[in-house]
């Protein structure tokens, strides 16, 4: 297993964080992780409706800003969310845009 850079729990900083979940696409993956808990990028990719390409640097943008932990096995990537960092540096931070957000 080897894990992507990620920025140290320290380092996240809020404008990061809601950048990155202020796009539509972004904010189905995170609602995505908060139901599932752990994904492959190819699962969480396949109900988005955008290329591979696009679907990747939205990963990568979630992952920078410090949403996402995604780590990889093999060919296949795994993505979770950073509940406890985020709860950790922002409390309250990631139910609310969940709660915001859900249907």
């Amino acid at each position: 297993m080897r894990l992507l850079p990620h920025p140290a729990a320290a380092d996240i900083e809020l404008t990061e964080v809601l950048r990155a979940l202020s796009d539509p696409v972004r904010l189905a993956v995170v609602g995505k992780l908060a139901v599932r808990g752990e994904m492959s990028c190819s699962d969480a990719g396949d109900e988005l409706g955008v290329h591979k390409s696009t679907a990747s640097h939205h990963y990568r943008t979630l992952r920078e800003a410090g949403v996402v932990m995604t780590k990889q096995e093999g060919r296949l990537h795994l993505m979770s969310l950073r509940r406890a960092d985020l709860d950790a540096r922002f409390p309250g931070l990631l139910d609310a845009v969940l709660t915001a957000c859900s249907p």
